[in-house]
């Protein structure tokens, strides 16, 4: 029985059948753990020796887990079963993800597990609600960014783009932001990815919304209208056309727009 009652942990993980000198290793590794007569820095734990059985205690492998960064913690997840099923745990991966930027919380759940995989600074985007006067430019000097920087994060082929959305993701420059910050796990529809978003203003107000959901409404058709209409430097007949043979897909409408121009221009020249 392990040093926490746990008869399948024992299975698992306990001394190799037969070997009397890992026997000798673990009851001498438990006689020395009981007296205490040997302090932290002579004993070193090691993952890789299964014959220490207090490497089979689930509250003494949580302790070890919860020091370790989010690097570290997803390569003891490969140790064996036990410390990947403790590695898994919500508790102790949002603890090692929030350790090094100070966060308050972390709010939502990710789609996939390898999002706890890393918590660099290009993990984390400030959400900025667009209002009129907005420019990518303007954006980039209010929040010490650059450009090219807000147009990769949010799949912008030109400055256009903004017209056709509610909000851009802004790279965060300044750590400091994330100190007792309280970010929220969202899948982007534009930038494609899942991204801890911070709410500077304090409040999570946009609701997660399909892209035919935003078409159908008037204000969102009609911004993405507007994005079509100069990107393509036709009037506001042409734009719609194209985006209501395309599904309401603004990229695809600027697909069937280059192939129709593709194809005037063969037909001219022939």
């Amino acid at each position: 029985m392990g040093c926490c009652g746990e008869d399948d942990d024992d299975k698992l993980l306990g001394p190799v059948a037969g070997n009397s000198t890992a026997d000798a290793s673990s009851s001498e590794s438990e006689k020395i753990l009981r007296s205490g007569s040997v302090s932290c820095e002579d004993t070193a734990l090691s993952p890789t020796n299964s014959n220490f059985s207090a490497l089979i205690c689930k509250d003494i492998v949580r302790i070890i887990l919860g020091k370790l960064t989010i690097v570290d913690l997803a390569r003891a997840a490969s140790v064996c079963r036990l410390w990947n099923s403790l590695a898994s745990d919500r508790e102790i991966q949002t603890a090692a993800f929030k350790a090094p930027w100070k966060l308050k919380d972390v709010v939502g759940t990710p789609s996939s597990r390898s999002f706890w995989r890393d918590n660099g600074l290009n993990k984390f985007a400030i959400s900025h609600r667009l209002g009129r006067g907005d420019t990518v430019a303007r954006l980039a000097v209010k929040y010490s960014v650059q450009v090219t920087d807000i147009k990769r994060l949010n799949n912008m082929l030109s400055d256009h783009g903004i017209h056709s959305r509610d909000r851009l993701l802004i790279p965060i420059s300044n750590p400091d932001l994330l100190i007792d910050a309280v970010c929220h796990i969202e899948l982007d529809r534009y930038a494609k990815r899942e991204v801890a978003v911070l709410y500077l203003e304090g409040v999570c107000d946009l609701q997660s919304e399909s892209t035919a959901d935003r078409v159908n409404s008037d204000q969102g058709k009609r911004r993405i209208i507007e994005s079509l209409r100069r990107s393509m430097r036709v009037d506001d007949g042409t734009a719609q056309y194209y985006l209501s043979i395309s599904n309401g897909d603004p990229k695809a409408a600027l697909a069937e727009f280059s192939d129709d121009l593709g194809w005037e221009r063969q037909t001219d020249m022939a």
